[in-house]
């Protein structure tokens, strides 16, 4: 005769907590036990069993059910660039559906945000897109800034934008050499590690860390540059376009990956902007469109340098607009390293700004104002601001919001690799499979940058 909990069982799907146990231990175990009922009664249990794929963008209907196959692909899969679960459903070797489930990170930065202070969120934000520390710790402290509404002196600017733009090409370094071996070019991940460990021993040099360096704070940066540092700067300027070179020597000309790269992964303008896709995939779709140019920051309007732009929205063109992408912020370097301004790295506000290491020496009252600023922060008013700058995956965006306190009552970032991964299914539905890999690496999604 079949007892109580087996009768539970049978209307389950799957095992849940809290059924097997006899009734007068039940009510002390199962409480907040979580049942998944049967899929007849619950639409969502096929989903959450993973037996169909309900992303709505689908753009043939007509599937041969014989030859249908749901295929988890992640979230631990080396090609996924993080812990990115693409949930597909195929026809064949013929992607018919792709959802992209995203959420395994857990970071809670965002609500993390709420309990530090203004001098503490650089900590806390540089490390959601860790491929680009430097835009996110600028998108914040820009933020901060409109609302403090304090003068960035013009030196501090100009090391902002060396630092943005050598970021930028360490973080596109690291996408050709895993885009490379993601498509069979393992030798490619070798040689793009060497050009981006130049960059990152410099960045060591000026922040003391290769990463996540809490460097560009609300009033200006944390340190003046080092002695030398032009000599390093002059340096990176000879050896990184060799490498660059030396890349495009590699696959510019490969049939392979000419082959493998061409017609595939597209998405037009318009989807882009029905996504909200922007940075390189924008770009390299023939969308025009760069915060430097159109809503410049930390006097970036100053330098000259060209927008690439691409007509095809596939993976090849991804390549080039980033390969090109480099070569421009050489040049701003360049310019940068040239007229480098003298004065202050920091603003003089002594409601941002700790008093001088001397002057702590000397006086009571700047030791007192030193104690409280790095305890207790400084005090922001009332009100909310919106920035954003362009990062290596597009449109970075911080919306902050402040009650006059020492710490944000809201922080929402909008990451452009959130959107990078909405897009996904435009990008691979009724594509190959064999071609996944290679339009997924081609939209360079850092999963720091989508759970936050």
């Amino acid at each position: 005769m079949a007892s109580d909990a087996d009768s539970r069982r049978e209307i389950h799907d799957l095992w849940v907590a809290g059924t097997e146990e006899p009734d007068w231990l039940k009510s002390a175990t199962d409480e907040g036990a979580q049942e998944i009922l049967p899929e007849s009664q619950d639409p969502a249990a096929a989903i959450q069993l993973g037996i169909t794929v309900d992303n709505d963008y689908v753009d043939s209907s007509d599937v041969v059910q014989e030859q249908r196959q749901i295929l988890n692909m992640g979230p631990q899969h080396p090609s996924t660039h993080g812990v990115l679960r693409l949930h597909l459903e195929l026809e064949g070797e013929t992607i018919r559906r792709v959802k992209p489930i995203i959420g395994y990170l857990h970071t809670g930065m965002e609500k993390t945000a709420e309990t530090l202070s203004y001098m503490q969120g650089s900590t806390n934000v540089t490390r959601m897109d860790y491929l680009s520390p430097f835009h996110n710790e600028l998108a914040f402290s820009l933020a901060v800034e409109q609302l403090l509404v304090v003068d960035i002196p013009a030196r501090a600017q100009a090391i902002r934008v060396l630092m943005t733009e050598l970021n930028r090409i360490s973080s596109h370094l690291l996408w050709v050499a895993t885009q490379g071996m993601d498509i069979g070019a393992v030798s490619l991940m070798l040689f793009g590690w060497q050009e981006r460990e130049y960059c990152l021993e410099f960045f060591e040099k000026v922040t003391g860390l290769r990463m996540n360096h809490n460097f560009i704070r609300p009033g200006g940066v944390a340190a003046d540059m080092h002695d030398g540092w032009e000599d390093d700067v002059e340096d990176l300027l000879v050896k990184i376009p060799l490498g660059i070179e030396r890349y495009e020597n590699m696959l510019s000309e490969s049939p392979i990956f000419l082959d493998r790269t061409q017609g595939v992964g597209v998405i037009t303008p318009e989807e882009c902007r029905q996504y909200g896709v922007t940075g390189p995939i924008a770009r390299a779709s023939g969308i025009d469109h760069d915060l430097r140019k159109v809503f410049p920051y930390s006097g970036i309007e100053q330098y000259d340098f060209d927008i690439p732009i691409g007509k095809h929205g596939d993976v090849y063109d991804r390549y080039v607009v980033r390969m090109e992408e480099m070569r421009q912020s050489l040049r701003i370097v360049s310019q940068v390293l040239n007229t480098m301004p003298a004065g202050d790295y920091r603003t003089e506000d002594r409601k941002v700004t700790p008093p001088p290491r001397k002057r702590i020496d000397e006086s009571m009252e700047a030791l007192i104002h030193h104690f409280k600023l790095f305890t207790e922060g400084f005090r922001v008013p009332a009100g909310e601001a919106y920035q954003s700058v362009e990062s290596p995956r597009g449109h970075l965006g911080v919306y902050l919001v402040s009650q006059g306190g020492a710490r944000p009552w809201r922080l929402h970032v909008r990451a452009p690799s959130f959107a990078a991964v909405q897009a996904m299914p435009v990008m691979m539905t009724d594509t190959l499979i064999a071609d996944l890999v290679a339009t997924l690496a081609s939209t360079d999604p850092v999963l720091g940058d989508v759970d936050r």
